[in-house]
């Protein structure tokens, strides 16, 4: 059996996914060619030995419809012999491209493939693949009697059920503002990504929040309609608790260890193990919980083996009950920043976890790193890298 192994991971700064963001008038092709050209040009390698890009992006519609890794990968200047193929699995699809990437080589399908996300929120806004149509059919609906919710909804239950408080959410929200700002004053963030349009910083970063400030903001998804229909929720989730809408790409190389040794590659990590699970899609985002516990037992480690962490912050209600559930040391937990400071691009996310997860384990000489991601419909994508 095969070894699958990075040998690099790169990732743009994240804009606002917004008309005023510093990638709005960039086509999402384009924005998601900067990490693969980047990929290409920081390891020397001949892009005409990648034998396939499988790229995640969630709003498959639009500017970024038609097999969007295809045209990314032919803009990033790739031969046209190198095919491409584009994944869904919601917030985790790069994170299922890494999968499918170390799949493809441990089997020995692959030798060299480039494992990339896009999204751009901006361009595409979120939603643009579902709305105004019945994307789950009337089965579904029927199984949970109504009771499937918008993801601000299932933050405020997962609040409510682990009975985490208002102040306890803005404060780790203003923690991952904090430790993201310190990250880059302090350089630990310019080795790993390919600068775009000026963009210098990841740019819905607040230096200087406070738990005070965030507690002046309004619940964000309470209506009259939500508060009927949930008359015990206290509703705590603001848009300072939770991630914002971004622009940005990602991509990371894996190849077969004898690949790298005939290449001339230093790999840097391999991929150690990975697990995918289904949970409850009310509750929708606690599918982490059990893919942690999934991926520690193939991978033969416990929560104590772990060095560093990366877990998206889709909002802060989920990884607090993730950390109440699991015991994980905050210390150990998104340590230059995590999605609330730095950006939830929605396709690219998985990617970005894993270049940020590679870079603090070598940063601070850990072995075992684990990324996880909660995903739309009850799903989550677990994987452990081992640094070399």
């Amino acid at each position: 059996m095969n070894t699958a192994v990075i040998v690099d991971a790169v990732r743009t700064p994240l804009a606002k996914g917004k008309p005023t963001g510093a990638y709005a008038d960039i086509h999402p092709v384009d924005l998601h060619a900067a990490s693969l050209r980047a990929i290409v040009e920081r390891t020397g390698i001949d892009p005409a030995g990648i034998d396939d890009v499988i790229s995640g992006a969630v709003g498959q519609v639009g500017e970024q419809s038609g097999n969007t890794a295809r045209w990314a990968l032919l803009a990033a200047g790739y031969p046209e012999s190198v095919p491409g193929v584009t994944v869904d699995r919601q917030c985790g699809s790069s994170q299922q491209a890494l999968h499918f990437a170390a799949q493809g080589v441990i089997a020995g399908a692959y030798d060299v493939v480039v494992a990339s996300g896009i999204e751009s929120m901006s361009r595409i806004p979120i939603g643009s693949q579902t709305l105004g149509r019945d994307f789950r059919g009337p089965r579904v609906d029927a199984r949970y009697g109504g009771a499937l919710v918008p993801q601000g909804i299932s933050a405020e239950l997962i609040a409510q059920k682990w009975n985490l408080s208002r102040a306890q959410l803005d404060e780790y929200s203003a923690m991952s503002h904090e430790r993201a700002a310190r990250a880059w004053k302090d350089g630990l963030i310019d080795s790993q990504v390919t600068f775009v349009n000026d963009l210098h910083t990841d740019e819905t970063i607040r230096p200087g929040t406070t738990p005070e400030v965030l507690a002046g903001l309004r619940p964000a998804f309470r209506n009259e309609d939500w508060a009927a229909a949930y008359p015990t929720i206290d509703w705590k989730v603001t848009a300072g608790n939770s991630s914002p809408v971004n622009d940005g790409s990602a991509a990371v190389l894996v190849t077969s260890e004898d690949a790298a040794t005939r290449l001339g590659l230093r790999p840097r990590a391999r991929v150690h193990s990975f697990a995918v699970v289904g949970d409850d899609p009310v509750l929708m985002l606690t599918g982490i919980i059990p893919a942690t516990h999934k991926v520690l037992d193939r991978a033969g480690l416990t929560m104590a083996d772990i060095d560093a962490f990366e877990v998206n912050e889709a909002f802060a209600s989920v990884v607090l009950a993730w950390q109440a559930e699991t015991g994980a040391d905050l210390e150990k937990v998104n340590v230059n920043g995590g999605a609330i400071a730095i950006g939830h691009p929605l396709g690219a996310s998985g990617a970005r976890l894993t270049t940020s997860l590679l870079n603090t384990l070598e940063q601070r000489g850990g072995r075992y790193g684990l990324q996880v991601m909660c995903e739309a419909g009850g799903l989550a994508n677990a994987t452990v890298i081992e640094r070399l």
